[in-house]
């Protein structure tokens, strides 16, 4: 029997979840911290010509009375938008708070006049009035000095030997941030084919560079080289830096016997140890910092509850520009420029109505968790309530996700400070008592904290004294949990504590 082989045509119906990228737009958007959204809006602009950032004045930014925490809102009713790219309509904008006095306006004040003496000869020197086309106003700008360009210009003077100055560029490059070289100079002997004798000598000349300590290759040797400076480095401060690890443990008993010195003397030893620099290297460092901008601002109602508002600082302002759509669709020739022009829309549209999305959801998430956590704004740390993504995301009407891509990289500005929202998601900790309610493991950590700031030097307080103690006010905790907590707040154990007290009174 021959099989034969037919075609034919099926048509099947199937349900499957497809991420389209205006749906991975919306959520990148979501979790993208405030700084991060102005970057990224910053670029939408460059690459999108109908987009435009607006500027406009307080109070028109979305209320937050119009989104409760039962998920109602005004045109809200999905995890994320849902945009058709045919709608042309105009969406609401989102606000930016504007100052119109800038900090360089405010500089600006008192700046010479046009009719002043100092701005004419300001003007005539192409510095002011109307700009020469050639003047740069950053050419008086400087670039902080770096670790690394420090020591090479010391080395250029240090060493007239070529082979030398070879040598000595190769070992700044392996200097870290902290001022050490830390690889073995055997390596680096191998690798530039010289004896190991013109390195270490080398390197000796090095460690003379400013900053003083630079160029060690331990702990030990950065405070050896600062106390020889000061010409303080004897026999005696030689054997403590030998015997750092005792230090750390707080064995000042052995340290007295090993050093060969009496109480007073190595009371005034550790004092000029803590004088000297650790990381000679650290005061060239020129990270930039970036501000943290609270996502929220709690304030307290006219009605005495806590409210949660959008920061219009953080909120960014876009629109999409009709005007110049209008201008530039009476110009297109062609179906690539007009289909080109379409899809610029939709894309302007879609961001918009999706950060309009990002900003209600924001709102909804912290106006939830204020509500839940009104007492921390009320009384402190100590009466968080434990609180998960889950118990959120059923209260607002939407998926536990959402809620955490909304509480990652954000932050809310509160009267006890700026904190970010994962702070208030804590664990729960079982009460001791079967009628009383759970308590929050921040705030379990919080008495912890207190318990041991508190205590006297007679009577240092162990874990097990710790966990008797939070017993005794209804917390039911292990002994782990307790160390897992004091670790978590850099609190050595109690042992550690003990000899340090002991020093310090000593």
């Amino acid at each position: 029997m021959v099989d034969v082989l037919q075609l034919r045509l099926e048509q099947r119906q199937t349900q499957k979840i497809v991420i389209t990228p205006q749906l991975r737009q919306a959520i990148k958007l979501l979790q993208f911290s405030a700084i991060e959204l102005q970057s990224y809006i910053e670029n939408e602009i460059r690459d999108n010509p109908l987009l435009e950032a607006e500027e406009r004045a307080d109070g028109d930014a979305p209320s937050p009375e119009i989104i409760r925490a039962d998920g109602a809102s005004a045109g809200v009713d999905a995890d994320v938008p849902a945009f058709d790219a045919r709608d042309a309509s105009p969406a609401v904008e989102t606000v930016t708070d504007w100052e119109p006095a800038t900090p360089g306006d405010r500089a600006y004040e008192g700046a010479p006049t046009a009719a002043s003496p100092e701005a004419e000869w300001l003007s005539t020197s192409g510095k002011a009035g109307s700009p020469s086309d050639d003047y740069d106003p950053f050419a008086t700008l400087s670039m902080a000095e770096s670790l690394t360009d420090h020591l090479n210009e010391q080395a250029q003077l240090a060493f007239p030997d070529a082979q030398d100055r070879f040598i000595a560029r190769y070992l700044i490059d392996l200097v870290d941030a902290d001022g050490y070289i830390r690889s073995p100079l055997e390596d680096a002997a191998a690798l530039l084919s010289s004896p190991l004798e013109d390195i270490e000598r080398v390197l000796g000349v090095m460690q003379t560079f400013d900053p003083v300590g630079v160029c060690a290759r331990d702990l030990a040797e950065c405070l050896a080289i600062q106390l020889r400076e000061k010409d303080r480095c004897d026999p005696y401060m030689e054997r403590l830096l030998a015997n750092l690890d005792l230090i750390a443990a707080c064995d000042m008993q052995k340290l007295r016997r090993v050093c060969g010195v009496d109480a007073e003397d190595l009371r005034e030893m550790m004092q000029e140890l803590r004088a000297l620099n650790p990381k000679p290297g650290a005061a060239f460092e020129h990270g930039e910092v970036e501000t943290l901008v609270p996502d929220v601002i709690v304030r307290r109602g006219p009605d005495g509850e806590w409210r949660a508002e959008l920061n219009p600082s953080a909120a960014p302002s876009l629109a999409v520009d009709r005007a110049y759509y209008a201008s530039l669709k009476n110009r297109c020739r062609s179906d690539s420029e007009r289909t080109y022009l379409a899809d610029r829309l939709a894309s302007a549209n879609w961001l918009v109505k999706s950060l309009e999305q990002r900003l209600s959801t924001i709102l909804k998430v912290a106006t939830a968790m204020v509500e839940e956590q009104s007492a921390f704004f009320d009384h402190g740390v100590r009466h968080l309530k434990p609180l998960n993504l889950r118990q959120i995301a059923a209260k607002i009407g939407m998926h536990e996700s959402t809620v955490s891509r909304v509480t990652s990289n954000k932050a809310i500005q509160t009267p006890r400070g700026i904190f970010e929202m994962k702070y208030f998601f804590t664990s729960s900790i079982p009460s001791a008592s079967a009628s009383s309610e759970a308590h929050s493991s921040e705030a379990v950590r919080d008495r912890i904290k207190e318990f041991i700031l508190n205590e006297s030097p007679e009577e240092v307080l162990s874990d097990d004294r710790i966990v008797t103690m939070l017993k005794a006010d209804g917390i039911d905790i292990a002994r782990r949990t307790v160390a897992k907590y004091r670790d978590a707040l850099r609190i050595p154990s109690s042992a550690a504590r003990r000899r340090l007290k002991r020093a310090n009174a000593a």
